[in-house]
């Protein structure tokens, strides 16, 4: 299957999973409005501070670019969200049609190459997400902001192969979360003095190529409450 339609299968699912089916709607099964457009450029601007701008301190430091692939991973989610929400309700379209759709945005065929070109400049890559999020506030349009979302990617050198592996790994881990009682309050996101996110990423690192059932055994081996 390709990587498009799997990730939005998989984003459906966790949708259907923690807001209740009919999300689509607007609405999660607890009736708390949903907003995507908002997640997303929220998202944004924790992935902006992951980056040294601030003038005034820390101008030497190195942008923490783990925290960067996690927030491109976490805006990804809300972009597909919108986009299967959009593409049901007013297109009446499949998970297929979709991801046809976005495979065909003038941005995809350089988002799905090989990364052979060298990291931008620090500010140029800032310029990048702050580009992406001017399309969002400008345009409803699910197409314009998500070949904006995969241009950002792009500029900050992270491709379509890479993202897919992120992305079913944090995937798997929101899944993780719920299953041990992140709603609830009583889930432990640090395990051992690290954040559930760079444990993920380590089991991801170390057992390449890795299915998703394979992640969730994992995750389940290193998590402390036992």
């Amino acid at each position: 299957m390709r990587a498009i339609e799997q990730m939005l299968i998989l984003q459906q699912q966790l949708n259907d999973t923690t807001s209740g089916k009919g999300w689509e709607q607007g609405m999660t099964n607890k009736g708390k409005p949903i907003d995507w457009k908002r997640c997303i450029y929220l998202e944004a601007a924790e992935l902006v501070d992951s980056y040294p701008w601030k003038h005034w301190k820390n101008i030497d430091a190195d942008p923490d670019y783990d925290n960067i692939k996690i927030e491109v991973v976490d805006i990804w989610h809300f972009v597909m969200s919108e986009a299967l929400r959009q593409y049901k309700i007013q297109q009446k379209g499949s998970i297929t049609g979709l991801a046809d759709m976005m495979e065909k945005l003038p941005h995809f065929e350089a988002f799905q190459s090989t990364i052979t070109k060298e990291p931008l400049p620090v500010f140029e890559q800032i310029a990048s997400v702050e580009d992406m999020i001017k399309t969002l506030f400008l345009h409803d349009d699910i197409t314009r902001i998500t070949d904006a979302f995969f241009k950002m990617a792009y500029d900050l050198r992270i491709n379509l192969d890479e993202l897919y592996q992120l992305y079913t790994g944090k995937n798997i881990l929101n899944r993780f979360r719920q299953e041990h009682g992140y709603k609830e309050g009583h889930y432990i996101k640090k395990w051992n003095g690290e954040e559930d996110n760079v444990v993920m990423q380590r089991i991801m690192r170390r057992n390449y190529p890795l299915t998703p059932e394979r992640l969730y055994q994992l995750l389940e081996t290193e998590y402390p409450n036992k």
